[in-house]
């Protein structure tokens, strides 16, 4: 929010941009926290697939529990807390072992450990390889991090092992062209992913992949000709790709006239996904290629991938099966991403909002004729009383809050004379 300063040194900012600030405000921590209201705790709900999840210092000061919303808020209000933002295949810990005494508020009756949990240096409020805290007390200026979505660890943008930030695939106004990031060390598990086209890949302009139903449409846009047979990094061919995607989209029952996009919004995205095709495919690896005994390159870098890279993913028995081997299993599934439960989150907002409206509404209309009336009063005497104070005052002056304050005050002394 831009901020002007008055005479005295004192920030000034106009009614729109404090309007504006406040809904930015709630917005993010909506996204934050996926729209949960923090009524209740979410032990009850297993291990969700993605949830907020916190870190509270005052009760587990080794950093090896978390805990959910509505915990943070109900029994370690007052406590040294760190929000952590969200966290995949997590069940509360409040009240458990690892606090000792402490009993949770809202669910006291929790097993002794969840063992499925996972933890990293961040419940310490650590982050990136550097292994420093964020905000950074050392730090006038706290850099930007950037998380990968598989360990879920923040790092520095000058720590991802890239030649320059400038590598990092942004747009002109620097917002990212990638959905998801992957750290180097995350990237030597997925090495198989070096065997798909570079369309999943996010670069300095966002790759759109798009994908076709008819059986002589393109499948995937930056696969050359086969008379210019292109090469993977790891000198697979990718035209092998190519032609188990064709024979994939060609098996499936779909309307020739539809058309799937892989590097589109997932908000705007509204035909069915591409995994969908490739799931009910007849089970051939669309890679073609024995990936553990193809020659991969062996050096790890971080990877940037590009909207709805995961819709891309082959889904043959065998490829499965080396997803559950490497435990990497959600990245099949799409509600993991923090782009999908954003969405939702935003979902909820607009649903949470209506009913707010709705529930304002139905309040105004079940009051009697005269409380109706006095509501209706008390707004036209606010407007009386700052359409006066506007017309009474400098306009190349900034309204302070004494001047609010007597605002109020002088409506207050109108209501004791009526």
């Amino acid at each position: 929010m831009a901020a002007d300063l008055d005479d005295d040194g004192e920030q000034t900012v106009s009614i729109n941009e404090y309007l504006e600030s406040i809904e930015e405000e709630e917005l993010e921590a909506d996204l934050v926290l996926g729209g949960d209201e923090g009524d209740e705790c979410t032990y009850s709900k297993g291990y969700m697939k993605r949830q907020a999840i916190f870190s509270c210092l005052t009760c587990t000061p080794e950093g090896n529990a978390g805990i959910c919303t509505a915990c943070c808020l109900s029994c370690h209000d007052g406590h040294e807390v760190l929000e952590l933002w969200t966290k995949r295949n997590f069940r509360c810990d409040c009240g458990n072992s690892k606090f000792r005494e402490f009993s949770c508020k809202l669910s006291p009756n929790k097993d002794v450990e969840n063992v499925e949990n996972s933890y990293n240096h961040n419940f310490k409020g650590l982050y990136c390889t550097c292994n420093r805290p964020y905000p950074d007390p050392d730090l006038q200026e706290q850099e930007e991090m950037i998380q990968c979505c598989m360990c879920e660890d923040w790092f520095h943008e000058e720590h991802i092992s890239l030649g320059s930030p400038n590598e990092i695939p942004r747009d002109e106004e620097g917002e990212p062209l990638y959905e998801d990031f992957i750290c180097k060390a995350c990237s030597a598990v997925c090495s198989f992913l070096t065997l798909y086209p570079k369309t999943i890949r996010a670069t300095g302009k966002q790759p759109v992949a798009s994908v076709a139903t008819g059986k002589d449409k393109s499948v995937l846009e930056d696969i050359p000709p086969k008379d210019e047979p292109g090469k993977l990094d790891n000198d697979v061919c990718s035209d092998t790709v190519q032609n188990n995607l064709v024979a994939d989209m060609n098996h499936d029952s779909v309307s020739d006239d539809k058309k799937f996009v892989v590097g589109e919004s997932s908000q705007n995205n509204d035909s069915p996904s591409l995994s969908q095709s490739i799931a009910n495919s007849n089970g051939t690896c669309i890679l073609g290629v024995d990936w553990m005994a193809a020659s991969i390159d062996s050096e790890s870098r971080p990877l940037f991938l590009s909207k709805n890279w995961r819709d891309v993913l082959c889904r043959c028995d065998k490829c499965l099966d080396m997803y559950k081997q490497k435990h990497i299993s959600y990245l099949l599934d799409k509600e993991d991403s923090i782009a999908e439960y954003e969405k939702n989150a935003k979902q909820k907002r607009e649903e949470k909002l209506q009913k707010r409206e709705g529930a304002e509404l139905n309040f105004f209309n079940n009051l009697g004729h005269i409380e109706k009336m006095e509501i209706l009063n008390g707004i036209a005497d606010f407007k009386d009383e700052f359409r006066s104070f506007l017309g009474s005052v400098d306009p190349s002056k900034a309204i302070t809050a004494a001047d609010v304050n007597q605002i109020f005050e002088n409506l207050k002394n109108k209501r004791r004379r009526v």
